[in-house]
Parts: structure tokens; sequence; C-alpha cells
């Protein structure tokens, strides 16, 4: 053969394996990726509970499942209001398998499910609550993971559903599709740390008033704690009741900016952390203060979970409703709130102080001996670790004009008392005044709020959100400072709380035996072409042909 022809049939092999190269592309897995948000790990006392496990690889499954169905190979892809919760107590109590869990999400939490006639189905936010309270008070040996519905998901979704309606579900035999989060073992987090944030608004001393004056607190705890940790913003529990804060210091600040109208009472604001683990953060705050200051507190006020009540608050409180502090405090509130043609009443609990477990954050006050009270849309107090901003409190749960009522209120109450006003019908944060509510202002923070998850555990002390609040506070008050401190108690943390979710198309054991067996019929028939061409049908046979044997004469 010529030298060009021997490079004629080179050419022609190399593009027939590029072409093969080529058809495997063509042919071979189809990935995407997905952001994805972990279900919180944690130790409550040594007790491991929430998600023990990070890493996935498994093909996808989504209901109807098969009956029987072997679920320990598979990572369930499932809807909110897809998914039995009764399904998950089985799992759970039956210590059964499961590959993983993927949850998808609603994009807007308050959005009715107008389809559903089940009883399992229902409002997404009170769906999500009891999935929140389930899995975050029990021990999950499977990686969970929430994500939120997309064209893509739900494409995804749609697929996953054929092939689990051939009642067969997906595998190495059968194909589909495979999800793989590739995730080191989590670590714990060493050495949490909690941000309180304060500033002051002193007072105007009289000519020869040497006595201090008294100091009323206001006080709300802006950190969460939900399924998810980087999701949990809380945008009512409690963004609302920061945001509040904010305004009134805002408002006052304008008040105490003159000497002609500033009180006879200094202010103290207080943001403080550590709120859903007993009000940590508070009662270390407390404890930072000198015996003096704590004295002069006449007493505190604690926003909590202000942004979404209609037309009743509710003023929780551990002293008797008797008390003369109580009583006082909570009449200007009644005042106040019958020209705003709204309802306060008033909640008393008392403290057990052989329980160190506190249901409202002025109970850490009350155990100072400070007088103090919650204000607050809830009735009853929250169970432990309950309503602190999990994954159905999102910016549709805070309402601009709660949060815009809540500070009325407070701030109006407020300045009766601080400038002797009471029995007066004066509105001192008259809209259309230089002192009135704006109400841009709380939208954008209750805005920002929203976007910006708060477990304290994963909140560095020098977190731009952290430092956004003390900037904010510095324009409206002074002395501005952040104490840092360690978050102790039975608590212990794990980090890994959000990944990337890959999702690979595989095709089934037949289809790839089908592939080989046409790949290879490809090939032998490629072969046989270039060594006729090359050398001739000759020698394709001499190859095949079986070599003569050769006898070994005997000596």
């Amino acid at each position: 053969m010529s030298p060009s022809g021997e490079v004629v049939a080179s050419v022609s092999s190399a593009l027939a394996v590029l072409l093969v190269l080529l058809a495997c592309v063509e042919l071979g897995d189809a990935a995407a990726a997905v952001g994805v948000y972990r279900l919180i790990q944690y130790d409550l006392a040594g007790a491991p509970l929430g998600s023990r496990a990070a890493a996935l690889n498994h093909h996808a499954a989504a209901f109807p499942l098969p009956a029987g169905a072997d679920l320990s190979r598979s990572a369930l892809v499932a809807p909110l209001l897809d998914l039995p919760l009764s399904f998950l107590r089985e799992y759970l109590a039956e210590k059964k398998h499961l590959g993983g869990l993927l949850i998808l999400l609603p994009r807007n939490i308050s959005t009715k499910n107008v389809e559903g006639n089940n009883d399992d189905k229902g409002e997404p936010k009170n769906v999500l609550a009891e999935l929140e309270k389930l899995l975050m008070h029990e021990e999950v040996p499977f990686p969970v993971y929430f994500a939120f519905h997309d064209d893509n998901l739900d494409n995804l979704l749609a697929d996953i559903r054929k092939i689990a309606s051939s009642g067969q579900p997906a595998s190495a035999s059968t194909g589909g599709y495979k999800l793989v989060v590739p995730s080191a073992e989590p670590k714990k987090v060493s050495s949490p740390t909690i941000s309180n944030i304060q500033g002051w608004l002193p007072g105007s001393k009289g000519e020869g008033d040497a006595e201090q004056l008294p100091t009323i607190a206001i006080v709300a705890n802006y950190d969460t704690f939900g399924a998810a940790p980087a999701l949990s913003v809380g945008s009512d529990s409690n963004g609302s009741g920061a945001v509040a804060l904010l305004e009134i210091a805002r408002i006052f600040s304008r008040l105490y900016s003159s000497p002609k109208t500033r009180g006879k009472f200094n202010l103290l604001f207080g943001l403080t952390s550590g709120g859903p683990y007993n009000y940590n953060g508070t009662s270390k705050w407390l404890r930072s203060f000198d015996q003096r200051v704590r004295e002069s507190i006449d007493y505190a006020i604690c926003l909590n979970s202000v942004g979404s009540w209609s037309n009743d608050l509710w003023m929780h409180v551990s002293k008797p409703p008797e008390n003369p502090y109580i009583k006082q405090i909570f009449e200007d509130f009644s005042d106040v709130s019958k020209e705003m043609g709204i309802s306060v009443g008033i909640k008393h609990k008392k403290i057990n102080v052989s329980n160190s477990r506190v249901a409202w954050e002025h109970e850490q006050f009350s155990r100072f001996r400070v007088t103090a009270l919650t204000l607050s849309e809830l009735s009853t107090p929250p169970e432990f670790l309950e309503s602190t901003g999990g994954l159905y409190d999102t910016r549709e749960s805070a309402d601009v004009e709660s949060v815009m009522r809540t500070v009325k209120l407070v701030s109006e109450s407020l300045a009766r008392q601080i400038y002797g006003l009471r029995g007066r019908n004066i509105d001192v944060f008259a809209d259309n005044s230089s002192l009135a509510i704006i109400p841009h202002y709380i939208r954008s923070w209750l805005d920002l709020f929203s976007r910006t998850p708060r477990v304290a555990p994963f909140l560095q002390k020098n977190d731009p959100f952290i430092l956004a609040l003390k900037k904010e506070l510095s324009e409206h008050t002074t002395d501005v400072h952040v104490q840092n401190d360690v978050l102790d108690g039975m608590f212990t943390f794990y980090d890994a709380t959000k990944s990337t979710l890959n999702v690979y198309q595989v095709a089934s054991v037949t289809f790839d035996l089908l592939f080989l067996l046409v790949l290879g019929s490809y090939l032998i028939v490629l072969f046989s072409f270039l060594v006729i061409t090359t050398r001739g049908l000759d020698d394709l046979i001499n190859i095949f042909r079986r070599p003569p044997s050769r006898k070994v004469k005997g000596a």
C-alpha cells in the first residue's frame, strides 16, 4: 500500500475513534447543580439531634412509592405538601434506613394549597411548622436537605415520578437520576459567640439634682433558630421586635437631641443574642452591668414577635398585675391602646426559681430583681426551641402596619410617663410631624432581617449584619458598644449548613449492555474494513484462521 493510502487509513481510524468518543459524550451523564440547605445538626445535653449525616450519593425516588419499596439506597424527593408526616414518624420511630431526603419548599410559604383535599395537606406555614418540630427534636440518621421549587427541580420531579409509576424504583439496573452531595464529615462549632449590642439616650438632670436618673430599658433579641440554619431569617420572631426597637430609638433620639425636650429618664436600648437558648445573651448582658446600673432600671420592655398581630397584643409579666409598677405600666398601655382602637391584655406567669428554663426574655430581668415585661402577639409562652424564627417565619410573616402599631403604642406610653402627660390625650408622635413613625424605615429593616439568617453559632462577632446593627444604633444613641461572649449551656452545634446538590441522569444496565454491543459491532466492522482496504481479504481471513499445529519429532 502506498504511503498516501496509509495516511488516509490512519486519518480514517482517528476520525472513527473521535466519532465514538463524541457519541459517548452525547449519550453519557447530564449533570445539574442545585443549591440546598441542610437540616440542623446539634447536641442537647449530649443527646444527638437533627441530621447526623451530610454526604449523599443515591438514586432518586419520589411518591407514590411501590409497595414494600426498599429506600435504604434511595434519596427521596418530595414537595412539602406531598410529604406525609406519618411516613417520617414511622421511619424515625422504627429506625428504618433512608438513603436521604430532599424536601422542596414553595417560594411563598404563606400561599395556601388550593388543590389539596387531603387531611395531610393544608396551609404550607402550618405543615412546615409541624415538620420542623418533628425533625429538630429527633435524631435523624440520614441526610436531609431543603431546596426551593424551580422549573429545573419540577421537571426533575416529574421525570422521577414517571420512573416511580413504572413500579420499579430507580437503581443501577433500571437507571433514572442520581443525587450527589459531596460533603465532608460535619465538624463541631468551637466556642460559638453571642454578641449583645447596646446604646444609651442619657436623660437631663435638673439643677442641683445629684441623684442618678432612672432608666427605662427597651430590649429585643435578634437571633434565630430553625430546622435549616441557612434559611432561619425569623422575620417576625424576632426580626419584628428588633426593628421596632430601632425605630423607637430613632424617634426618641430626635426628642433627646435637644436639651429642651430631653426627658428626665435614661433610655437604654439592648439588642440581645442567644434568645432561643434560654435568653443566654440577656443573662450575660445583665451580669455585665454594674450593680448601680441594674438598680437604676425602673423597668424593662422586651419586644417579642410583634409583626403579625391584628388587634390583640399581650403584656406578659412575672409580678402580679396588682403590683404598683405593673399596674401603672399596664394602665399607660391601655390608655394609648384605647385611643388607637386596639386591645392590650395582660398575662401573669410566675417564675419557677428551681427551673433554669425561662419562657420569656423579661424573666431574665426578673431573676435580677428588675421589673420587666414582654410585649408580644403570642398569648401563651412558646415551647422550648419553638417560635424562634423557623423556616415558615419568612418576610410574609411580618407586617409593616403591625410593627408600626407596636412602635406607636410603646413610644406614646413612654412619652406620657417621661414628660408627665398621663391622662392627657396628646399625640407626641403624630403623623406628618418631625417625630412621625416612618414606614419606609421599618420596611427596609424588615427586608434586611428577612434576607439574613441569624442562628447565633454561625454568626461571627465581626459579621456584617452585627456591624450594621451597631452602626445603625450609633446613628441614634450614644455609648454604643458590642459585648461578645461565648454561648454556654447544653448546646453543641455542627457546621455544614448548606451545600450544592449535583443531579446526574444515569442509564440502566440494559442500555449500557446494548450500547456496548453496538459499539463493539461498530469497531469490529471498522477494523475489518480497514484490514481489507489495506491488506486484502486474505489477511483478514488469516487473522481468524487457526494456526497449524507444530508436531515435535521424537528423538
